[in-house]
């Protein structure tokens, strides 16, 4: 076999973008010597994501190439710094008009493509990048070569015959392009691209989609994706995978008999339990007695905070008996608040599945629907399905789940939870409220339990200083879950309340 044989066969190499997750959604990171084009409108990182890719070059220690004609070298390398990205050592060609590239007789205006040699300014490109021999390349942004071409034309033939002088030399570039106001970008770019990586920033937080990737794949649909004081973060959507693990479950108890006997028992490990109902009937506090239960018997448990503070939920919960500051110091119980739009749903799905493959995280309870939805960012659709990848994930990471979920009836229970979710749910434990004799009472049952028998009886309920107090079944009155209660009479009519 001949070496030019062996070298069309071999499998290029991938390298880092500098960006984990971004190195997940393309599948095993960059290919060397493609081109990658990242679009987006003003401010979405186009730029930084170049930087993170040119730092992790200089980490390898590869010579790379920062090709700029918009922003300087000293404003990009303070940009950087801010954000902690160091690419000092990398070179750079700055094709703006007020560069040092066109001094004395190169010296022309860039917008002016008719004074413009344009031969000669390819041919001065080329002869940098040859002297550099860069690995890696940025060129923000590639549009800025549009400049000195006098029709489209000529501008994509310059654009491929650049593409091929880089590819020939098996450089790996990354190109930015700003979207243009009608919302598209440069359609000539794109098809000279082997993969185009699209940045939004919006309502739903700034997000990533990477829309092709020739002949590899990508992660499709959209990701997370966050600027901080580390630079650029992307959170890959989770996609639960298929598993081949058996169900084997315990039963996961509350420390409560009678709660325990009205769900069968106990609840199954590696299962979904909503709890719902009205604003304060008790959904947390009754939620909150199996995790602290679990927490207690040495298994790892984590609660995320949607709709309260920590201090707020362990005064509450210490008021009626759960030792939350105890089993915190323990190790074993772990109270995480999230900030409100602080997060987007790849972000959180993130952290959670970090504490999970850890091994910090056995059970994790939501606390609660609503606040996912109104603290993460985006659209209350989406959140719903992200939320179900989610669960289905811990599912088969065999994790248990508790979900609190408040539904607006203040009695009765038309819908057994917000959004239509209960398709997530493998056990629903709802509580409602009974007026009678002109006070409020509440009640508990269980509508669903997908794994074993339970009580189908509906129960009085009411939460003391030693915690949830189950009572008797409710015989005294029918019509309960439409909302309308009826009491029974005594010589078997039954009258309206």
């Amino acid at each position: 076999m001949t070496d030019s044989t062996e070298n069309a066969s071999r499998e290029p190499e991938r390298i880092r973008s500098g960006i984990d997750g971004l190195d997940d959604v393309l599948r095993g990171g960059l290919v060397t010597g493609r081109l990658y084009l990242v679009c987006g409108r003003p401010g979405t990182g186009k730029t930084l994501l170049g930087m993170h890719f040119l730092e992790a070059g200089l980490e390898r220690g590869e010579t790379v190439l920062f090709v700029h004609g918009e922003e300087s070298r000293e404003e990009i390398l303070t940009n950087g710094s801010r954000l902690g990205i160091d690419i000092s050592d990398a070179a750079f060609l700055d094709l703006g008009p007020e560069s040092e590239f066109f001094t004395e007789d190169r010296s022309y205006d860039l917008v002016d493509p008719a004074e413009v040699d344009h031969d000669r300014y390819t041919q001065d490109i080329h002869e940098a990048i040859r002297e550099i021999d860069p690995a890696r390349v940025v060129i923000d942004p590639i549009t800025q070569l549009r400049y000195i071409e006098p029709n489209e034309h000529q501008f994509r033939k310059r654009i491929l015959s650049l593409m091929r002088f880089l590819k020939e030399r098996d450089t790996t570039v990354v190109t930015t392009a700003t979207v243009s106001g009608d919302g598209e970008y440069d359609v000539e770019v794109q098809s000279l691209s082997d993969s185009v990586i699209e940045l939004e920033r919006g309502d739903g937080g700034r997000r990533l989609r990477v829309t092709k990737h020739r002949g590899y794949g990508q992660k499709r649909g959209s990701h997370g994706m966050e600027i901080r004081d580390g630079g650029v973060d992307v959170f890959p959507a989770l996609v639960p995978e298929r598993h081949d693990r058996s169900f084997e479950p315990y039963p996961l108890g509350s420390g409560t008999e009678a709660l325990d006997e009205l769900v069968g028992g106990g609840l199954e490990s590696g299962t979904v339990t909503f709890v719902s109902g009205p604003t304060g009937a008790g959904k947390t506090t009754t939620a909150a007695q199996f995790l602290a239960q679990a927490a207690a018997e040495g298994t790892n448990a984590v609660l995320y905070l949607f709709e309260e503070g920590v201090d707020t939920f362990t005064h509450r919960s210490e008021s009626v008996g759960l030792p939350i500051t105890d089993l915190r110091e323990k190790g074993s119980l772990s109270v995480e608040p999230i900030e409100p739009l602080s997060l987007s749903a790849e972000e959180f799905a993130h952290e959670v599945r970090e504490r999970v493959e850890r091994g910090d995280a056995e059970v994790v309870m939501i606390d609660g629907i609503d606040g996912y939805t109104m603290s993460l960012q985006g659209r209350t659709e989406r959140l719903v399905r992200k939320l179900h990848a989610l669960t289905r994930y811990l599912k088969n990471r065999g994790v248990t789940v508790l979900v609190t979920d408040e539904i607006p009836q203040l009695a009765g229970v038309s819908n057994a939870t917000s959004a239509n979710l209960s398709y997530i749910a493998d056990n629903i434990v709802f509580i409602s409220y009974l007026e009678a004799d002109g006070e409020l009472e509440k009640v508990i049952g269980v509508l669903k339990k997908r794994a074993g028998p339970f009580d189908r009886t509906l129960r009085t309920f009411e939460i003391t200083a030693e915690g949830v107090r189950i009572g008797e079944p409710v015989t005294s009155h029918t019509g309960i879950l439409q909302g309308r209660p009826r009491e029974r009479q005594i010589d078997g009519g039954v009258g309206e309340r």
